[in-house]
């Protein structure tokens, strides 16, 4: 045989070899498992544990969500009433006009130093600066504009608070309309979506301590176990003492400049904390600061925004329900209207302060200017407090009493 068909005899037997090698049913048998491999990378399918649907966001943002919210909020102070009747006004809109509201959490205004008179010069009827001759008519060379004796330096500069920070404000140039406070004022985007872990803000504007316009010094922070994101700081804005009328101290007199003298409406969140005041010695002892069970155990949302009785109450109606009551007050049967024997208190103390003479007070509630001793200024500024506060001291029952009892001994 040739050597050239060996070649190509050889070339013929491996290749039948190699067919018969990949029709043969031949079984094998398994080896040990080998070791594990690594996690693959998550792909387009979104991340492990993740609802990639929207079914986390309809639970709140849907129509069937919301619509029970609206018929809520309509029958609240905020939604109805006249409480955005003054929100034109830049001292009054930042509560009582929901475009000041944002406008005053923006951080975009500061309020400015408006005391005095801008010009510098003392002027006429007609708006003309006074010239001084000096005494000498005859030489203009030592004339001098009379300088106007409440001229404030500062006039036009910013405001700063005890810190040293910029005193916030709405809008300088004040709105053409006032709108009331709306779900929009409340509410903007969420901090974070991962409410299993960061917890739901609900998207609220501000839930931060919030420092005090009657003294930027003292900032409130009503966060605690039932309410651990501080939820209910949103409410502090505007429940708290307008600046108006400095709080009462010391022994000196003090003088009432206006019939609406007192903390404005919105005490509610100091009379929680437990301050702001008028401070009295007597023989009724007042309690810590956030020692109150309703300041330490309790939030606003916790005891205003609860589950409803009738849908006439509790949610965005921020009306206490008996729901809310009896989970920590298990035999109450129904909302009590106030604390006991705080209307007689308050009575007594509206007596007495009619009584005066001159009398602070008028049978209708409002105040009369004028000069006063320290006690009888107090006095009327806790009186004040507690009727705007109108929770009838359940806020703070210890504080309350506090306040009245020991303005009664004292004009007694």
């Amino acid at each position: 045989m040739k050597p050239f068909d060996r070649i190509n005899y050889l070339i013929i037997l491996l290749s039948s070899l190699m067919i018969l090698g990949c029709t043969h049913d031949t079984e094998y048998i398994a080896g040990p498992a080998g070791a594990d491999g690594i996690d693959g990378i998550d792909g387009h399918d979104g991340l492990d544990g993740v609802d990639a649907s929207a079914a986390v966001c309809i639970d709140c943002h849907s129509a069937s969500h919301r619509d029970p919210i609206t018929t809520s909020y309509i029958l609240s102070g905020h939604g109805s009433g006249g409480s955005w009747a003054r929100g034109k006004s830049t001292s009054c809109a930042q509560c009582h006009n929901n475009e000041g509201y944002i406008d005053y959490l923006s951080g975009q205004f500061f309020a400015t130093d408006t005391s005095g008179d801008q010009n510098e010069f003392l002027l006429d009827e007609a708006g003309i600066p006074i010239l001084n001759d000096n005494d000498t008519p005859g030489n203009p060379d030592d004339d001098f504009y009379e300088p106007n004796p409440d001229y404030n330096p500062d006039y036009g500069d910013y405001l700063v608070d005890g810190n040293g920070g910029l005193v916030p404000m709405v809008n300088p140039n004040g709105y053409a309309v006032s709108n009331p406070i709306s779900c929009t004022g409340c509410h903007t985007d969420h901090r974070s979506f991962d409410f299993e872990n960061d917890g739901n803000d609900y998207a609220l504007r501000n839930i931060h301590p919030v420092k005090l316009v009657l003294d930027p010094m003292v900032s409130i922070d009503f966060a605690n176990s039932t309410d651990p994101l501080g939820l209910s700081n949103a409410c502090i804005t505007c429940h708290q003492p307008r600046p108006s009328y400095p709080i009462p101290t010391g022994t000196e007199d003090y003088e009432i400049t206006s019939s609406r003298f007192g903390p404005h409406h919105g005490p509610q969140s100091t009379m929680l904390e437990g301050i702001m005041g008028g401070i009295i010695a007597g023989s009724t002892g007042y309690p810590g600061v956030g020692a109150a069970t309703h300041r330490s155990g309790s939030s606003c949302i916790s005891c205003h925004m609860g589950e409803t009785t009738d849908g006439n109450d509790g949610g965005h109606s921020w009306k206490p329900t008996l729901n809310t009551c009896v989970s920590c007050h298990t035999t109450m049967t129904s909302i009590p209207e106030g604390i006991a024997g705080l209307d007689e208190d308050m009575a007594t103390l509206k007596t007495l302060l009619l009584g005066l003479d001159p009398s602070p007070l008028l049978e209708n509630d409002r105040t009369v200017p004028g000069t006063y001793p320290a006690n009888v200024a107090k006095a009327i500024w806790n009186y004040k407090t507690v009727m705007e506060d109108n929770s009838n001291g359940i806020h703070n029952p210890e504080y309350t009493r506090a306040l009245i009892k020991n303005s009664i001994e004292a004009l007694e």
